[in-house]
């Protein structure tokens, strides 16, 4: 491996890495030498089997990431368990349907508190800890293409990864000189829970299916690479970017 890609001696927490997007840059991060540190509501005992078998370890923290979790305490035990941190990947999300003229506060809250409100105070945290550590780190948001578009059905969640996309620069500005890089990956359609629905709509599947050059849906392991990239030395002038990773989506 090329050694600017090497994660060696690296500590990285990941969040929702039981399954899907989360899982796959999990053990595409041990893979590269990190050891992991899983943030979930369910135990990611298929990640850490993935994890163990690339040689690396695992610890897994039970908590539910929407219910006002104690941010602190999480980094604090990663740090306990694992020694430091060197990089976060906000990656735990949810959604909500509806038509705007019908959406609920309760499913605007519980979308808002997950993607957005977590993610800040699970980023502040994870900094403070990554400034009294090694002195660097690699915080790493997962966006979205709503991040860019407006979508249809999905008021709370567009809300949420269009202030990802500026929370991110925010962040980038005021990090970026004290050593710590924050990104953020922009999945295009990817084959994961959240995508369920709309792959079993007919008229839905093949119309996304008709924009996408590549012509298929992404596969969680197609952001191992750019989520290693943005976690590694080879990004260290990287700031305040998202990448789409997106089969050309945004291109069309």
């Amino acid at each position: 491996m090329n050694a600017s890609f090497d994660l060696k001696q690296r500590v990285a927490l990941v969040t929702g890495a039981n399954t899907g997007l989360g899982q796959a840059i999990a053990v595409a991060f041990a893979q590269a030498g990190a050891d992991i540190v899983a943030v979930g509501r369910t135990r990611p005992d298929e990640t850490a089997a993935q994890v163990r078998a690339a040689g690396r370890k695992l610890h897994a923290i039970d908590c539910d990431l929407g219910a006002k979790p104690d941010v602190r305490a999480i980094v604090a035990e990663a740090v306990a368990k694992l020694g430091h941190l060197d990089i976060l990947v906000n990656n735990a999300g949810i959604i909500r349907r509806n038509e705007a003229l019908d959406f609920t506060e309760a499913d605007w809250d519980a979308v808002m508190d997950l993607n957005l409100k977590t993610v800040f105070f699970l980023s502040q945290a994870a900094a403070r800890a990554m400034l009294d550590g090694p002195g660097r780190g690699k915080i790493i948001n997962i966006a979205s293409m709503l991040s860019f578009q407006g979508g249809i059905r999905v008021a709370s969640y567009t809300a949420s990864k269009s202030g990802i996309a500026g929370l991110t620069r925010l962040l980038a500005n005021e990090w970026a000189a004290r050593g710590i890089n924050v990104n953020a990956i922009a999945p295009g359609y990817f084959e994961t829970n959240n995508t369920t629905a709309l792959r079993k709509d007919v008229e839905r599947n093949a119309d996304i299916l008709k924009r996408i050059p590549a012509g298929r849906w992404g596969k969680p392991q197609d952001l191992a690479g750019a989520a290693v990239f943005l976690a590694s030395s080879a990004s260290d002038y990287v700031h305040g970017t998202i990448l789409p990773v997106d089969g050309g989506w945004l291109a069309r």
